[in-house]
């Protein structure tokens, strides 16, 4: 066993707290890897504080990481000791269902096996995240990572990166293309700089005139607000695909109206609330809702290899370990640009 420090949430309402716990021995198949830096996500604070329901505690967050490979066990490949690499939302699959052979773990028909507060596939233990100093993870679910690129900012592509590259991929995103991106938070300013590297022509739809500068400063041509009434006529049937970040509850209707023929909503916000959208909407110009839900272990690492082929990182604020409750309190408040990243080190 391998013994690791952490930071854990013990309930749904108290700070998170260090802790101590052990990662298992090497199998086979596995890579240990040092921890040096983990994203904060939204959703570590929908999952400590229990708002999805199904917490189980103590429970260590964090599925946005960047390590070092300490060691491999006998059978691993890919990845030796003094490897960068990254370990992103899911750690396992059923590896034998009809997504798995399509290499889309992600939606594993079984359910995927979660970084943290979700079952080992052989219920031995719960997985813990990367709020801590080691994760031990099988190989075919470990990413590499280039030492080119700023590693805080690394980090959060492997939820947020991910989650924004896929869907404008499926999406078939290319130059000549007019794409939204509806929110500028952790996602969308991801979705802002996938959308401009593919060669689309960008713009953000945004309630926020504050926000105009950072939309252009992170490749967006155009910012539209949309508090001004005359933007929603102006912009009717104007955009190819609309990527929609928000987790706020919002109408899908006017943005389905802003789409062209074949056009495409694509959502990857959470919303509270189930959204509405009309069906005429839909069926003019033959436009589309499509969900996406992170990416494949294969859609992760080409998008590593993109991200270092054209030096895309998050915009990122590093914090020591000790900080992370005050990093809770600022999410709420949308008090981040873009994505906290705890420094690993400080543990």
């Amino acid at each position: 066993m391998i013994p690791v420090k952490a930071y854990a949430a013990y309930d749904a309402s108290s700070p998170l707290a260090p802790y101590n716990f052990e990662r298992r021995s090497l199998k086979p198949d596995d890579v240990h890897i040092a921890i040096r830096y983990c994203g904060v996500c939204h959703s570590d604070l929908h999952s400590a504080s229990n708002e999805w329901g199904g917490a189980i505690y103590p429970m260590v967050p964090g599925h946005e990481i960047v390590g070092t490979v300490v060691a491999v066990g006998s059978e691993v490949t890919k990845y030796q000791p003094g490897d960068t690499v990254g370990v992103g939302v899911i750690v396992d699959s059923c590896g034998h269902c009809k997504p798995c052979h399509q290499n889309y773990e992600q939606y594993c028909e079984e359910g995927a096996t979660l970084t943290y507060n979700a079952w080992e596939r052989d219920r031995s233990a719960m997985t813990m995240g990367g709020y801590s100093t080691a994760i031990v993870t099988k190989e075919k679910f470990v990413l590499r990572v280039s030492d080119t690129l700023h590693l805080p900012g690394v980090a959060p592509l492997m939820c947020a990166g991910i989650t924004t590259y896929s869907p404008l991929r499926f999406a078939g995103v290319q130059a000549g293309m007019r794409v939204a991106v509806v929110g500028l938070g952790g996602l969308g300013h991801m979705g802002v700089k996938f959308a401009k590297a593919f060669g689309a022509e960008v713009s953000v739809l945004s309630t926020s005139p504050g926000k105009e500068a950072d939309a252009r400063r992170l490749g967006a041509h155009h910012f539209i607000l949309t508090t001004d009434t005359d933007n929603w006529k102006r912009y009717k049937s104007h955009f190819d695909v609309i990527l929609d970040t928000v987790s706020a509850t919002h109408d899908y209707t006017p943005y389905l109206d802003l789409l062209g023929l074949h056009g495409r909503l694509m959502v990857v916000g959470l919303p509270a609330e189930t959204p509405h959208a009309s069906p005429f909407a839909l069926i003019t110009n033959r436009r589309s809702i499509t969900g996406s839900m992170i990416g494949s272990m294969h859609e992760t690492q080409e998008m590593l290899d993109f991200c270092t082929a054209h030096n895309i990182t998050a915009d990122v604020e590093l914090i020591p370990m000790d900080q992370v409750n005050e990093a809770y309190d600022r999410l709420v408040k949308n008090d981040v640009k873009y994505r906290f990243v705890i420094d690993m080190s400080t543990l």
